[in-house]
C-alpha cells in the first residue's frame, strides 16, 4: 500500500467537551506504508557525508507518511481549512494596506492642520481595526484546527503501526534511533506537525506583504538623487533598495549566528526524552528498586541524565543569545532607517508628512516579511529536530 492510500481516520482530535464529528465515527485507522525505498550507506561515503544523507532522508520520510493528510483518502477538511487559510491571509494584507492609505492621509491631513479629515479619518479607523482584528482571530481559529487534526490523523497511524504485531515490544530488543517512543509520539510529533503550518501560512503571508508593499515603496519613494564630489548619483526605488539590501544583512547573519541551532536543539530534545523515560523508568520499578535498595544507583542515574540536561541547555541558550543580538538590533533599527532616508525629500518638500510616514509604515512591514527567517529561525530549528525524531521511529516500525 502506498502513502497515498491511506485510509481516512478520525482526524477531528475532540478534546474533553467538544461533540465528536458525526462524519469522523467508527472510521478505521490509517495505515502508513513504508517509504518506496530504504537509505544504504555506499563503501565511498565519509560518515560525516552518510550522516547528513541521513538526516536529508529523515525529513524526506517524515513527509512521504505526512503528506498523506491531503490525499484523496485523508481528512476531507484538509483542503477546505488550507484554501480557507490562503483567503484569510490574502484578505488580511487588504486590511494591512488599507491602513497603510490611511496612515498617509491622516498624517497629511495633520500636516494641513485640517480638522474635518482628520476627525473622519479618526472614525474611520476602529471600523478598519476591528476587520482586521477579526480575520486575524478567524486565521488562528483555523489555522489551529487544520494542526490538531492534522496531529490527530498522523499521530492515530502511527500508533497503529506502533502497536500492530507487537512492534512495540520488539523494538525494545533491537538498537536504532527508537529510544523514548512515547516522547516521539506525543512531543515531537506536536512539534512536527504544528510548524509546518505556521510556516507555510508564515511565508505566504510574508510573500504578499512584501510584494504589495515593495510597489507601495517604489511609488513613493521615487529616485533619490545624492550630489557626492561634485556629481549627482541618482538611485531610483531606493527604499526598496534599502529595504533588500537590510533584509539580505539581517537574514545572513542570523544564518551565520545560528547555524549550529539545529544541531542543538536536537540534541537537546534527545536528552530531555532520556531524562522522561529514566523517571518513568524509576516509577514503573519502584517495588523492585525500593526491595534492593537501589535508591543510591537510580538517584545517580537521575542525576547523570539532568546533567546532560543542563549542558544541552546551555548551549542552546548560547544560540538563543546569538540569533537574540541579531533580530533585537534589527527591531530597533528598521523603524528609524526609512524616516532617515525620506528626510532629504521632505526637507526640500519634494515628498509630505504623510508619504514619509507611509513609507516608514511600509518599510517595516517589508523588512518584518524579508526578516522572517529572523523571526522564526528557532523554531525551524526544533521542528527539523523533532520531524527526525518522528521519522526516526517510523523507520524502526518500517523494518
Amino acid at each position: 500500500m502506498r502513502d497515498d492510500d491511506i485510509d481516512p481516520t478520525n482526524a477531528g482530535g475532540t478534546q474533553p467537551g467538544e461533540r465528536e464529528d458525526p462524519a469522523q465515527e467508527n472510521t478505521p485507522t490509517p495505515d502508513i506504508a513504508p517509504p518506496p525505498e530504504v537509505l544504504k550507506p555506499e563503501e565511498d561515503v565519509t560518515p560525516e557525508e552518510f550522516e547528513a544523507a541521513r538526516r536529508a532522508y529523515l525529513l524526506k520520510r517524515f513527509w512521504i507518511s505526512a503528506r498523506g493528510y491531503w490525499t484523496r483518502r485523508g481528512d476531507k477538511l484538509a483542503w477546505p481549512l488550507s484554501i480557507g487559510l490562503l483567503a484569510l491571509i490574502g484578505l488580511n494584507v487588504c486590511f494591512q494596506y488599507g491602513i497603510n492609505v490611511w496612515n498617509r492621509g491622516l498624517f497629511d491631513a495633520i500636516e494641513k492642520r485640517d480638522a474635518p479629515t482628520v476627525y473622519f479619518l479618526g472614525a474611520l479607523f476602529p471600523p478598519l481595526v476591528l476587520g482586521s482584528v477579526a480575520l486575524v482571530t478567524i486565521q488562528v481559529y483555523m489555522r489551529m484546527k487544520m494542526q490538531r487534526r492534522w496531529r490527530s490523523w498522523l499521530t492515530k497511524a502511527l500508533i497503529g503501526r506502533w502497536l500492530a504485531s507487537g512492534r512495540y515490544y520488539q523494538l525494545n530488543l533491537i538498537g536504532g534511533d527508537h529510544k523514548n517512543p512515547e516522547a516521539r509520539i506525543s512531543e515531537d510529533m506536536r512539534i512536527a506537525t504544528e510548524s509546518p503550518v505556521d510556516f507555510v501560512a508564515g511565508v505566504i503571508a510574508a510573500f504578499v506583504s512584501a510584494s504589495t508593499f515593495i510597489v507601495v515603496l517604489w511609488m513613493i519613494g521615487g529616485a533619490l538623487s545624492l550630489p557626492i564630489a561634485g556629481t549627482v548619483i541618482t538611485i531610483p526605488g531606493f527604499l526598496v533598495v534599502t529595504a533588500v539590501l537590510y533584509a539580505i544583512i539581517t537574514s545572513t547573519s542570523i544564518a551565520l549566528t545560528g547555524r549550529h541551532f539545529v544541531k542543538v536543539s536536537e540534541a537537546k530534545n534527545q536528552v530531555e526524552a532520556e531524562f522522561r523515560y529514566t523517571l518513568t523508568r524509576v516509577r514503573e520499578n519502584g517495588e523492585s528498586i525500593a526491595l534492593l535498595g537501589g535508591e543510591d544507583e537510580e538517584r545517580n542515574d537521575l542525576e547523570k541524565t539532568f546533567g546532560n540536561v543542563l549542558h544541552q541547555w546551555a548551549l542552546l541558550a548560547r544560540q538563543y543569545m546569538r540569533t537574540t543580538l541579531v533580530s533585537h538590533g534589527s527591531m530597533l533599527i528598521a523603524p528609524v532607517v526609512p524616516v532617515l532616508l525620506c528626510a532629504p525629500k521632505f526637507l526640500d518638500g519634494s515628498m509630505s508628512l504623510g508619504q514619509v510616514m507611509q513609507a516608514a509604515s511600509a518599510f517595516t512591514i517589508v523588512q518584518s516579511a524579508f526578516g522572517w527567517l529572523v523571526d522564526n529561525y528557532p523554531r525551524l530549528a526544533d521542528w527539523t529536530a523533532c520531524a527526525r525524531r518522528v521519522a526516526s521511529l517510523m523507520m524502526s516500525i518500517d523494518g
